[in-house]
């Protein structure tokens, strides 16, 4: 049986965790580390907010044309009752 091998290591956790945190104090300052989670957060949610209204529009386009397919049927339907009723008034 073979198993799949990541080409990219999978989530750390243990020791890589810790390496990693260290880092980001280093690097960053224990103050910074919330207000950049923070900001990070916030940012999650504003893209979130975007990719759901655009997904909205999208989804209130497909409607339109949907409706419009309907629409352009039932005008057809109405433009061959009028070429009869032509027909008949002319004969």
């Amino acid at each position: 049986m073979i198993s799949a091998i990541p080409l990219i290591g999978g989530i750390p956790a243990g020791p890589e965790l810790l390496i990693i945190l260290l880092v980001l104090v280093l690097l960053f300052g224990a103050n910074k580390i919330p207000k950049l989670a923070r900001s990070t957060g916030q940012a999650m949610g504003e893209f979130r907010k975007g990719r759901e209204q655009v997904e909205e529009e999208l989804k209130d386009m497909q409607d339109g044309e949907q409706a419009d397919s309907t629409l352009d049927d039932e005008d057809d339907e109405f433009d061959d009752l009028e070429t009869e009723t032509d027909k008949e008034t002319s004969a």
